[in-house]
């Protein structure tokens, strides 16, 4: 199924507002109409709860299906293959490996799973009950993982030897990550206004932001690094620690996000169901989803300007080309 949708603008800087307004809007239906079109592909099994996606080293995407314990793929061209997992699993984060494999967290038993692109299921010791999150590949060949439930981020080789860092004392709620454009792995401390930094070597630095309640985080194109507040905010944060938040009017539970390749920020609007657009100097761009309740929760920027997201709530995995 493929729709054509608006974009509505949602905020301008600009000190002439109203031209500004009357102008950006022309411009975004140029946008949307010329660039902006949506595909949405319906998960064949039901309730899957699909979570994040990535890109897979076949030129695929891959994704967490957490209500059905299984790994998906989805091509270019909108085929799906499920792979069932042996047990149960509540898959939730997924990355490419180093080693041409996926990798994904497994929450429920608090393991990490490896699948290759044929489908081979192995799995990894991981500490128990810590409330295994995100996953990402880090610049050192391994994978970086965190520990929502025990404050910790941790790391494991491709050979499967695991070793944990200590973020912070008390329940700062250790959740997504990204690899930053200085090398270092970044990540959201959900219960605390702080964003976290954390070297190959282990050596962990935490900055104060605005907001508490973050979801997700990306390196931006422009140098910082992009994270999204519950709360109806995008942040911003440089290197060096400086954060800058942006409030957008209407902006429902924005969780994931990812650097486009159009030199912007895309987003999912969990509660909103919408997928939102942020450039550097602020202004939003708005796309909003044909199906109803389709709770947009992962993203990942595709081959060929595409992005790719999850339905947590449409049960699909959706597309936009642009």
């Amino acid at each position: 199924m493929s729709n054509s949708s608006r974009f509505q603008l949602r905020r301008c800087p600009c000190s002439m507002a109203r031209v500004c307004a009357l102008a950006l809007m022309s411009l975004s239906t140029w946008f949307s109409d010329a660039f902006a079109q949506v595909s949405e592909y319906p998960i064949p099994s039901a309730h899957s709860f699909p979570h994040a996606i990535t890109v897979g080293p076949d030129g695929a995407l891959w994704f967490t299906e957490y209500g059905a314990d299984k790994i998906g793929r989805i091509t270019i061209s909108g085929v799906i293959t499920e792979f069932t997992l042996p047990h149960r699993s509540d898959p939730f984060g997924i990355a490419r490996g180093a080693d041409g494999a996926l990798w994904f967290t497994e929450s429920n038993p608090g393991k990490i799973g490896r699948i290759t692109t044929a489908g081979d299921y192995s799995q990894f010791e991981a500490p128990p009950a810590a409330g295994l999150s995100a996953i990402v590949a880090g610049p050192d060949g391994a994978l970086w993982f965190t520990e929502f439930s025990r404050n910790k981020v941790g790391r494991i080789t491709t050979a499967g030897a695991v070793v944990e860092f200590d973020v912070t004392k008390g329940a700062s709620g250790v959740q997504a990550l990204t690899v930053g454009p200085d090398g270092a792995l970044w990540f959201i401390e959900d219960r605390t206004a702080k964003i976290g930094r954390i070297t190959t070597a282990g050596v962990v630095t935490e900055f104060s932001v605005p907001s508490s309640a973050a979801s997700a985080i990306a390196s931006g194109p422009d140098g910082a690094l992009w994270y999204t507040v519950i709360g109806g905010k995008i942040g911003r944060i440089t290197v060096a620690g400086v954060a800058t938040e942006y409030q957008i009017p209407n902006v429902l539970v924005p969780i994931g996000i990812v650097a486009g390749n159009d030199n912007a920020l895309w987003f999912t609007q969990y509660g909103g169901n919408k997928i939102g657009r942020i450039t550097a100097s602020g202004l939003v761009l708005e796309l909003t989803l044909s199906t109803a309740n389709a709770s947009p929760l992962g993203i990942v920027s595709g081959p060929s300007n595409t992005l790719w997201f999850t339905e947590d709530g449409g049960n699909k995995i959706g597309k936009i080309q642009y």
